[in-house]
């Protein structure tokens, strides 16, 4: 059960989705296949209508007052009404309170007047045939008129239904969802009606009280999943978030759980009515009311969920404004798809220039401190100039004094940075050079 409420939840929250509403073709051809079986069962084979719709005689006694419970007693039975005068019958098992498993033995509608009782003439015979006590003999007559009324009835109820049904849609909700909800009942009435001319189940009010229940039973389902979809729909043309499919296939999924809960609940206990009620007890009211409630409450419980919700996004789906809010939820979107490819793509490139792009160059090695200051002091010994007067110039700084005497102009005179002479310039020989020997006059 936890696992079905988590399933449950995030069908709620939209996290998983069926889309019912974008597969209405497949939904449709489905629908009308079986609708084209039951249209042509119905007119090839036709219903079984019971004596009560097209009226008749009916003759029940209990099964054990015969020799046998098999065909052949069916067939004697049959036999010894026709020649009573009853023509041709019907000749079944059924089950009551007070006689438990009997032969019912049906006919058309038998003349009964004072001078002559075809009906007292058959139940005599049946009587004689099989020794019955004539006090275990039931007899029915439903005249034509009766019938014919009850039949009228039948049909006067279910138009009146469908239509009390249009109105109160079209008042509660709006006229596109009554028609979609008129649509899923015709569907379910179309397919229960098919399946009895199938099968050749008799058709009695019995019958006729089942199928209004089950056609309130489906409706409910609907109103369901469209007070859902009316809350989803709010406000959806100005906020644009979605397009009126999407979220009328959000609500349907969001109450798809419970419509299955609510199906299967139903439909267990009617099933073992059918099926064990009917099939094994032989109970033949119960068979009729059973089957028509199977086969409705599960033909509703489809129409609700893949013919009601579909049939009202196409209609909505059709006005001019959601036409329109269609076109902008799908430019919105595609929009969105354009950007994330773009920057899918700009980081895709990013990428592959980073992997194309060279190797950075290593940094060249700088000059070693120890070369440098050799060719500092080679220079400076070079520099080693002596005065006129005999006085040694001591070597210059030659790293302090570089830029300075980059920018130096030529002839500056004395107290220039950088020189400890005078304003004259000092001579330069090369660092092999010698003084010359002897004397030397200064210079005045």
């Amino acid at each position: 059960m936890a696992g079905v409420g988590g399933i449950a939840g995030r069908l709620y929250r939209g996290e998983v989705s069926v889309n019912f509403v974008r597969r209405q073709r497949m939904w449709y051809t489905i629908s009308g296949i079986i609708l084209l079986v039951s249209v042509v069962a119905l007119l090839v084979k036709g219903l079984d209508f019971s004596v009560d719709f097209k009226g008749g005689s009916t003759f029940q006694f209990p099964i054990s007052a015969t020799a046998g419970s098999g065909a052949a007693v069916q067939g004697e039975i049959s036999r010894v009404v026709t020649q009573a005068g009853g023509g041709d019958s019907v000749v079944q098992t059924a089950s009551s309170a007070l006689l438990g498993k009997s032969w019912l033995v049906t006919t058309k509608a038998l003349p009964s007047t004072p001078g002559n009782n075809v009906t007292n003439t058959v139940a005599i015979a049946l009587e004689k045939a099989f020794h019955i006590n004539p006090a275990q003999m039931t007899e029915n007559f439903v005249g034509p008129t009766w019938g014919s009324q009850i039949t009228t009835k039948a049909l006067e109820a279910l138009i009146i239904f469908l239509v009390v049904i249009v109105v109160y849609l079209s008042i509660a909700f709006e006229w596109r969802m009554a028609i979609a909800a008129f649509v899923a009942l015709m569907h379910d009435i179309v397919i229960t009606i098919g399946v009895y001319a199938l099968t050749g189940f008799q058709v009695s009010p019995t019958t006729v009280i089942g199928l209004l229940t089950i056609l309130g039973y489906s409706l409910y389902d609907t109103v369901v999943v469209f007070d859902k979809v009316r809350e989803n729909t709010a406000g959806l043309l100005t906020s644009q978030r979605s397009t009126y499919s999407d979220a009328a296939n959000l609500a349907l999924n969001q109450t798809l759980v419970r419509s299955i809960n609510t199906s299967v609940t139903a439909l267990i206990p009617v099933a073992s009515i059918l099926f064990i009620g009917a099939g094994l007890l032989g109970a033949g009211t119960l068979k009729d009311l059973a089957l028509v409630l199977f086969v409705g409450m599960l033909s509703g419980a489809y129409s609700s969920i893949c013919i009601a919700t579909p049939v009202l996004a196409d209609l909505k789906e059709r006005q001019p404004e959601y036409k329109d809010l269609a076109v902008k939820v799908k430019r919105r979107l595609a929009g969105g798809r354009r950007a994330a490819d773009a920057a899918s793509t700009g980081a895709s490139s990013a990428v592959a220039e980073a992997g194309n792009a060279p190797a950075p160059r290593p940094p060249q090695p700088a000059q070693s401190a120890q070369a440098a200051s050799a060719s500092a002091a080679e220079t400076d010994a070079s520099d080693n100039d002596n005065d006129d007067d005999g006085v040694t110039v001591p070597p210059r700084a030659r790293a302090a004094d570089a830029t300075t005497d980059a920018v130096r102009p030529a002839g500056a005179g004395a107290g220039t940075t950088g020189s400890t002479r005078g304003s004259r310039p000092q001579p330069r020989t090369g660092g092999s050079a010698q003084r010359r020997p002897g004397p030397r006059k200064k210079r005045r």
